[in-house]
């Protein structure tokens, strides 16, 4: 049993009670992804499975038996920033930065989750399979990602910029 994570085969582990969170921070020493509050409330663990957004601290490792992992470390590199890490940096859209690996990982499952329909609590039309994208949108879809600094306008204007980008 094992998962691929950001491109490399990673071996299950043998306590089937370990976190997806855990086993990419202790086993795999990818600290990108945050411990933050360990009850799915924060975000700071937000990772992408197959492509769609996760809490990693609610998942259980051997769920994802065959299933592509992507964390923050898997998006982009120093040398090459996906779109959306080039936006916060140039945003300003981190503080202290702890929320930020899941805020951007988020992000880029919000911008998939858009371009496949999929609606949310503020969209206007649920028939509509292209959903506008509008600020409203970004900011209930990212509501699930707490940032204590306080960096939410920096966040969205982020991710504004960078959508069309990461849409192509």
């Amino acid at each position: 049993m094992s998962i691929n994570v950001n491109g490399a085969p990673v071996a299950l582990p043998q306590d089937p009670r370990m976190s997806l969170l855990d086993l990419l921070r202790e086993q795999e020493h990818l600290s990108g992804t945050k411990k933050g509050c360990n009850q799915g409330a924060c975000g700071a663990c937000t990772i992408l499975v197959n492509g769609e957004r996760i809490l990693s601290c609610l998942a259980l490792a051997v769920q994802y038996d065959g299933q592509e992992i992507t964390t923050i470390e898997g998006l982009g590199s120093a040398d090459d920033l996906h779109p959306i890490q080039r936006a916060f940096v140039q945003h300003d859209g981190f503080q202290c930065g702890y929320c930020t690996p899941g805020q951007i990982c988020s992000a880029v499952g919000m911008i998939a989750e858009l371009q496949r329909g999929v609606p949310s609590h503020v969209t206007d039309d649920l028939g509509d399979q292209a959903i506008a994208f509008s600020q409203e949108e970004v900011r209930e879809r990212m509501s699930g990602n707490l940032c204590r600094c306080g960096a939410y306008n920096g966040i969205i204007d982020a991710i504004t910029e960078s959508v069309a980008e990461v849409a192509q």
